[in-house]
């Protein structure tokens, strides 16, 4: 018999025991993330890295991941910031109906229109006079941020203002009819704007309340209460000095207003007469206001002229009553200089600080505007920087330079000036030759630039200027909010009788050479 095939043997599988082990096993339970274990840092890559860790579900667990009893911090991606609050921009045509806007002409829409900008730009100011009060100025002084004095020195008495602007308001709202549009507003406006008058001591305060603001903000506390409400959506991305310079913006856009409602309303209008009076008014009162604002901004700064020897005293420092411009300009050896023009002296100033406060050092002599030469350089004239590798290159010559000096060589070194660009030195050079034909105006002689200045002077003449700062003026070009320059003064310039040239001043330019110079 044949022997059956016996069946396969299965090998007998070997059970391995776990190694003995002294360490202890953390329950799986009471880990709630490895991302715990992860020091927060900046890096972006492995924040990302914790979050996915977080989301990872361990096997073995129960509750798919989740501890018991340890709250779980659902992984979501940061709160987008909010949005700044905005103005309302509703036109007065946006109000009507279809049927009411097909009533009135294209003039009268356009008249009832600069009307209501008019009435909105008074609600705004109010609010804007509101906040200022309630967001920084009683938070501030609440936590001890600044001392009371110091924020009545900064704010003024803004609180005053806003009974003048709600009585316009009212005025307004009960010349308006039944459907929407205000028949007359001559004069409403004639008998409100002399009210005005009562900025003339904030507008005037406005140079010593910035400058306190400024040195406030190097407190630690001041500067991050500010920062944290420029973040806020109430403040419109606008600073707190932007708030405090608004009443001044605004007063310099009444007669704009004014024009632009007279220019739509009909010669036979009973407005016409009362809005050409409200204009006249309004600029009026502005005028005041600027010559108060610029004695008071040239008094400002002449108490913080510093003197290293009384011979740099000029009595006819007491005599400035306007500070025609002032700004950081750069000498021929690079020094930054702060140069004020006053309507009687051009001084030359080092900017320092004593015992915490700032002012300016006196550099060199000042110079009578009476005896000041003014000589417009041409670019790459003269080397600047004063470095020793200049001397032996070319890379080294200025462009935006001038040179003033005395009429006499004698009475005190010239200075040759830089300014930052073409636009700021035709700026510099407008205010110097206005300056001095007042003190020869027979010497007057048209100035030379090149064309391209001339343009860029021309399309940038509305812009701010950043190192010009002058008196603004109630015109069209007055500077905005930001502004610290315009390109004249409106305040009257006293000046005494004209000196005239002698044969001898005149031989001593020619021997100039190839220098060019203009004489103004």
């Amino acid at each position: 018999p044949t022997n059956p095939t016996p069946p396969p043997v299965t090998p007998k599988k070997r059970l391995r025991l776990p190694e003995p082990s002294n360490k202890r096993v953390r329950p799986l339970g009471r880990v709630t993330s490895l991302a715990n274990f992860i020091s927060p840092v900046r890096n972006g890559a492995v924040r990302r890295f914790g979050q996915t860790i977080q989301s990872i579900s361990f096997r073995g667990d129960g509750n798919g991941g989740k501890t018991p009893g340890v709250p779980q911090k659902p992984c979501s991606k940061a709160a987008a910031p909010t949005p700044p609050k905005r103005r309302n921009s509703t036109l007065w045509s946006e109000t009507l109906d279809v049927h009411q806007k097909g009533t009135f002409s294209t003039k009268e829409i356009k008249r009832q229109e600069a009307i209501f900008e008019l009435t909105r730009g008074e609600q705004d100011l109010i609010e804007d006079l509101q906040l200022a009060r309630k967001a920084y100025h009683d938070p501030m002084l609440k936590l001890s941020i600044m001392s009371e004095e110091e924020l009545s020195h900064i704010f003024g008495d803004l609180d005053a203002y806003i009974p003048l602007h709600e009585d316009l308001l009212a005025q307004l709202a009960t010349a308006t009819g039944p459907d929407g549009t205000v028949g007359q507003i001559g004069q409403i406006v004639v008998s409100w704007l002399p009210g005005l008058n009562a900025y003339r001591d904030y507008c005037s305060n406005q140079v010593a309340a910035k400058a306190l603001l400024d040195q406030k903000k190097q407190d630690r506390r001041v500067q991050d209460f500010l920062q944290r409400c420029l973040e806020s959506p109430f403040s419109r991305k606008l600073d707190l000095w932007s708030f405090l310079d608004i009443p001044r913006s605004r007063l310099f856009k009444y007669p704009l207003l004014l024009k632009e409602i007279l220019k739509h309303t009909m010669p036979e209008h009973p407005d016409t007469p009362h809005l050409e009076l409200a204009i006249t008014i309004i600029q009026g009162v502005l005028s005041d206001i600027n010559m108060k604002k610029g004695e008071s901004e040239s008094q400002y700064y002449i108490d913080k002229l510093e003197y290293l020897d009384d011979r740099q005293r000029d009595p006819r420092i007491d005599q400035c009553k306007s500070l025609l411009c002032h700004g950081e300009l750069r000498n021929k050896s690079g020094t930054k200089l702060h140069v004020f023009l006053f309507t009687e002296l051009l001084v030359m100033t080092r900017p320092v600080t004593r015992n915490e406060h700032h002012c300016f050092q006196v550099y060199r002599q000042p110079i009578p505007v009476q005896d000041l030469v003014l000589e417009d350089l041409q670019d790459g004239d003269v080397k600047m920087g004063g470095s020793f590798r200049g001397a032996f290159s070319n890379s080294d010559k200025a462009k935006n330079i001038f040179r003033v000096r005395f009429h006499e060589p004698s009475r005190g070194q010239s200075h040759t000036l830089q300014v930052n660009d073409v636009f700021h030195k035709q700026q510099w050079l407008n205010c110097l030759r206005s300056a001095i034909s007042v003190h020869h105006p027979a010497d007057v002689t048209t100035p030379t630039s090149s064309p391209a200045a001339d343009a860029h002077s021309k399309r940038h003449s509305s812009k701010i200027s950043s190192v010009v700062h002058t008196e603004e003026t109630p015109s069209p070009t007055s500077t905005s909010p930001s502004s610290r320059s315009s390109s004249s003064s409106s305040s009257p310039l006293s000046s005494p009788s004209p000196k005239h040239k002698t044969k001898k001043d005149k031989r001593s330019l020619c021997a100039l050479g190839k220098r060019k110079e203009t004489m103004v």
